[in-house]
């Protein structure tokens, strides 16, 4: 393709996407109340509050957009998709385009675990923490970035397979070598688990099990990745000529 012919293409997923997240922002904004209501779940009945004059409003558009976001997100990873199918060899596209498709699953599936598990028990916690020695309110604004970051966050760790075995396509990484740092993967995750929201055990717990699950997983799809990307390497070596 050549330059202006790229640059339509871009214009075009531009487009697209932008056009998905408005409609998108439209529908969200006018259930912002219902949104609202499915993040305050966890505050078990306190109502966060405002202190200034627009933000109410503000943050009713702030939160319409991030639900947005993660309505439209399977949308805008296909229009990346689509955008760069063209420089990939044709061999590899469905493998590129498989990893499109589990990615957006398990970015769904990791946001869905952080509503459902993480914030019901972490802000509980954190709001009753040394709860007698201050008057504990929770500011609206505050209270919803940090629970997209908590969201989103989670979504992003659960992303693990996608990356790993993307490497392993690649030949970056082996299965061997994954086998072999198994100990010092689960260290690592871990680590990334205690450092998550919510500090007590049981929240530790239900954040570190899905994570080492599906870095298990990673590790026994790796040899199925490997002989895939052998069995392309014979597909594309030309045949050698033959003799007059």
């Amino acid at each position: 393709m050549e330059l202006v012919e790229h640059l339509g293409e871009l214009r075009t997923r531009l487009v697209i996407s932008l056009a998905a997240l408005a409609a998108a922002f439209g529908l969200t904004f006018a259930f912002h109340r219902m949104i609202l209501g499915w993040l305050n779940a966890p505050l078990d009945g306190k109502k966060p509050i405002t202190l200034g004059v627009a933000e109410p409003f503000t943050t009713a558009l702030t939160v319409s957009l991030y639900a947005a976001v993660a309505l439209t997100f399977p949308i805008l990873l296909w229009q990346v998709w689509a955008y760069l199918v063209p420089a990939v060899e044709e061999t590899r596209q469905r493998d590129v385009a498989r990893l499109v498709l589990v990615a957006a699953v398990l970015l769904t599936g990791g946001m869905a675990f952080a509503y459902w598990v993480v914030l019901p028990s972490t802000i509980p916690f954190l709001l009753g923490f040394d709860d007698e020695l201050f008057q504990i309110e929770v500011r609206a604004r505050d209270y919803y970035s940090f629970a997209a970051f908590t969201v989103v966050g989670v979504g992003l760790l659960f992303e693990l397979p996608v990356f790993l075995l993307g490497l392993v396509r690649l030949g970056v990484l082996s299965a061997r070598r994954l086998r072999r740092s198994r100990r010092v993967g689960v260290v690592a995750l871990v680590a990334v688990s205690v450092a998550l929201p919510g500090v007590d055990p049981v929240t530790t717990v239900l954040q570190t099990v899905p994570l080492l699950v599906l870095y298990e997983a990673s590790i026994w799809a790796a040899p199925l990745v490997e002989r895939r990307r052998a069995r392309a390497r014979l597909r594309s070596r030309p045949e050698p000529a033959s003799d007059p």
